[in-house]
C-alpha cells in the first residue's frame, strides 16, 4: 500500500515505515503530523480525488535540518558585475507511521449507495406503463376552392392577339448642302523699299 501526499508545494509518494524529508514544518521533534492525501492504492482499490481526501497519512517528526548548499552565480556581460551566493533549504525529517483508508472506504460506500439509488429510480421510471396511444385525427377534405384552382390551371391559356406593328415614320428629306462662298483673293504684298545706305563722313 502506498499514498501520494502534498506538503510544502510538492508531492511525495510514501509508504508505512519510510522516512522522507519535506519543507520545514512548524512542529517539534517527536510530534505527530498529518498530510493531505491525493491518491491511495491499497492493493484492492485505487482511490483518488474526493474519495482519497477523506483518508489520512500520519507521521512522526524526527528532527530538523538543512539541505546541501546550492550556489547561485549571476554574471552580467560587459558590465563587470559578478555575484555568488549560497543557499541551504530548511528541511524536516518525518517517518510515516500509518496510512488510514477507513474514511475513504466509507465515502466510497456512500457514493456507491447514491449510484444504486439513482439506478433504482431509473429502473422504476422505465417500468411505468406507457401513456395511452393517441387516436389518429381524421384529415379534413380539401376545400372546393382548391379544386377550382386546379381546374383553372388545367385549362389552356387564351391565345394572345397579335399586336400590329406601327409603320415606320418616313424620314425627312435631306436638305441640299449650301454652297460655300469662294474665299476672297489675298491682296499682293507690296515690295519693301531697299533701306537707304548710310554714308560715313570722312574724318576731318
Amino acid at each position: 500500500m502506498y499514498a501520494v501526499v502534498k506538503t510544502g508545494g510538492k508531492q511525495h509518494t510514501v509508504a508505512v515505515g519510510e522516512t522522507i524529508s519535506v519543507e520545514k514544518l512548524d512542529a517539534a521533534p517527536g510530534a505527530t503530523v498529518t498530510f493531505p492525501v491525493l491518491f491511495i492504492n491499497d492493493d484492492e482499490k485505487i482511490l483518488a480525488g474526493a474519495e482519497a481526501a477523506t483518508a489520512t497519512v500520519t507521521g512522526e517528526v524526527l528532527g530538523h535540518g538543512k539541505a546541501d548548499k546550492t550556489l547561485v552565480f549571476k554574471f552580467r556581460k560587459r558590465k563587470g558585475s559578478k555575484t555568488l551566493r549560497g543557499h541551504r533549504q530548511s528541511l524536516t525529517l518525518v517517518k510515516i507511521t500509518d496510512i488510514s483508508v477507513a474514511g475513504a472506504k466509507k465515502a466510497a460506500k456512500k457514493t456507491d449507495s447514491v449510484e444504486a439509488v439513482v439506478e433504482s429510480k431509473v429502473e422504476k421510471a422505465a417500468a411505468v406503463k406507457p401513456a395511452a396511444a393517441k387516436k389518429p385525427v381524421a384529415k379534413k377534405a380539401a376545400a372546393p376552392k382548391a379544386a377550382a384552382k386546379v381546374e383553372a390551371a388545367e385549362k389552356p391559356a387564351a391565345a394572345k392577339k397579335p399586336v400590329a406593328k406601327k409603320a415606320a415614320a418616313p424620314k425627312a428629306a435631306a436638305k441640299p448642302a449650301v454652297a460655300k462662298k469662294p474665299a476672297a483673293a489675298k491682296k499682293p504684298v507690296a515690295a519693301k523699299k531697299p533701306a537707304a545706305k548710310k554714308t560715313t563722313k570722312p574724318a576731318e
